[in-house]
């Protein structure tokens, strides 16, 4: 039994594979998922901390049917993804004594998520859990070591949306620009569908245990190969913020988590009707609120916080790597839009001034990357390359710094075939070793600033671009590259590192002291990339 678990900032959803019917179903678990309307079981992102010693925790639905998520309790926490293996600035939360991490809210969540997923799914023996595409190294390690103690033989993972085109089931549609606009991030993945005959598979996302079933039976397997990526930290959370602020500014409506969820409804009912109203009547505090909103005021709001010129910017990002490689928006088949955002009348209209409605595909916003990330297990490989470069630290005499010197570009894909070759010398007289910092270099964006603002997480850009790096190896003991005997002394090239990619994202080494003729490291593992 397999199953896959797509978490979200806003909503999170597991999936399964029936082995009898021999299709995927989303799961409902008791008490923590909620059904509304035609949308398929979700689980509210949400967590109340009634005990930090005993861990005793409320998740999804049951922190709402317990009117949990309407004051301005330090115990309730949402959007609590979007502040995993961020560097938040301010004081985090605290609790009991204890200061709270985001990363222990999330660990909390998913682990009472999997155990019910486990119990409801019956023995279990694989798991998929899906990541979002522009999550540095920290995010995936802090999944990763969450899921290895898990008791089941596989646990793998694949960014939402290449699952999201897997889900979509595109019939003889081979090129997929995938758009993930979900409560916290806004994701794009151009992905190409296309058999082993094409092109043989380069590697899997990640994964552990054992080989797949497809691969132990040798069956064909279908290929999804990612062509180009973009990432925004922009979602319907928000959205939910501006609307907020924008009825504290005009009817002096305070900003709480009962205000928040009442806006958030209002944004909801907009996405299908033109007027929206939501009435709220506190009988204890004798506080009342009547929000009214329209749809074309929704989009002012949009345009005056430049949403859609971020839209615009992503847009043009991702369709410039896919010129790149010969792909133009015309040769794009089909886009498949998926996130609760992306339901918005607004973002679909976005999406028609680039690609005409035919091509558009919005039917499955929930569901689609839990039930692709299923197909792991179904038969289809994954073609990905780095969505990052990496690079190493120096000294930048002339700005008084360190830089950073990529050596892996972004779009490499892997494992290399060819390694990076760089020749390295001593920087003072008998230099006893040589190290090296390593670094995962993100896009030059406009520096975000994470805060607490009256109990609420927030994201905003501020002045000035930054190119955003993540050290990956900056520690005491796992710098050092070389020990030199004799020791070193500068002037002279004394050491040959060749660097590469291997099938399972690892960064390795070879390192040759070009002195003693001596190789002191070979195929050495260093780090794992994204």
């Amino acid at each position: 039994m397999t199953i896959a678990i797509d978490f979200g900032t806003s909503n999170t959803v597991v999936a399964r594979w029936n082995a009898v019917t021999q299709q995927s179903e989303i799961l409902s678990l008791p008490a923590i998922s909620q059904v509304l309307g035609a949308n398929p079981p979700l689980i509210p992102s949400l967590v109340y901390v009634e005990s930090v010693a005993n861990e005793h925790v409320l998740i999804g639905q049951a922190v709402r049917d317990r009117g949990l998520d309407q004051g301005a309790d330090a115990r309730f926490f949402r959007n609590f993804k979007r502040g995993i293996g961020t560097d938040i600035q301010g004081f985090l939360p605290e609790l009991e004594g204890q200061a709270i991490r985001f990363e222990q809210v999330g660990q909390w969540f998913l682990e009472r998520v999997i155990e019910q997923a486990m119990a409801a799914a019956g023995e279990a023996s694989s798991l998929v859990m899906t990541v979002p595409v522009d999550s540095f190294e920290a995010y995936r390690h802090w999944l990763g070591d969450l899921c290895r103690g898990l008791a089941v033989e596989q646990v793998r993972l694949l960014d939402e949306p290449t699952a999201a085109a897997l889900g979509y089931g595109l019939t003889g549609k081979r090129t997929l620009l995938v758009i993930d606009f979900g409560g916290g991030t806004l994701d794009f993945s151009l992905v190409q569908l296309q058999l082993p005959e094409d092109r043989k598979p380069l590697g899997f996302i990640l994964k552990w245990g054992q080989a797949s079933l497809a691969e132990r039976s040798g069956q064909r397997v279908q290929v999804a190969r990612v062509l180009a990526k973009a990432a925004e930290n922009l979602g319907g959370a928000d959205i939910d913020h501006w609307l907020a602020d924008y009825f504290h500014t005009t009817q002096a409506v305070p900003l709480s988590p009962l205000t928040l969820r009442l806006v958030e409804r209002l944004k909801i009912q907009l996405s299908t009707q033109e007027e929206a109203r939501e009435a709220y009547f506190d009988d204890e505090t004798l506080e009342s609120y009547d929000l009214a909103l329209t749809r074309s005021h929704l989009e002012q709001i949009l345009h005056r916080q430049g949403f859609f010129q971020r839209l615009d910017e992503r847009m043009n990002q991702v369709l410039q790597q896919a010129r790149r490689q010969g792909i133009a928006p015309e040769d794009i088949e089909a886009v498949a839009l998926v996130g609760g955002t992306a339901q918005m009348p607004a973002v679909q209209a976005w999406v028609q001034q680039y690609f005409d409605s035919e091509r558009l595909r919005c039917e499955r916003p929930f569901q689609a990357i839990a039930e692709g990330a299923l197909q792991l297990y179904q038969g289809t490989k994954i073609e990905d390359f780095l969505y990052h470069s990496y690079g190493i630290r120096y000294w930048d005499r002339r700005q008084n710094r360190h830089g950073w010197h990529p050596i892996i570009k972004q779009g490499q894909a892997y494992p290399m075939e060819q390694p990076v070759e760089l020749l390295l010398g001593a920087s003072a007289e008998k230099q006893p070793s040589i190290e090296l910092v390593l670094g995962e270099l993100g896009d030059e964006t406009p520096t975000m600033e994470v805060y607490f603002e009256q109990n609420r997480l927030v994201t905003r850009p501020i002045a000035g671009n930054s190119t955003n790096v993540q050290p990956l190896n900056d520690r005491n003991g796992r710098r050092t590259i070389a020990r030199l005997e004799p020791p070193g002394v500068p002037g002279c090239d004394r050491i040959r590192v060749q660097f590469w990619v291997d099938a399972d994202r690892r960064l390795c080494i070879t390192v040759d002291d070009l002195l003693t003729h001596e190789t002191l490291l070979r195929n050495q593992p260093v780090v794992q990339l994204r």
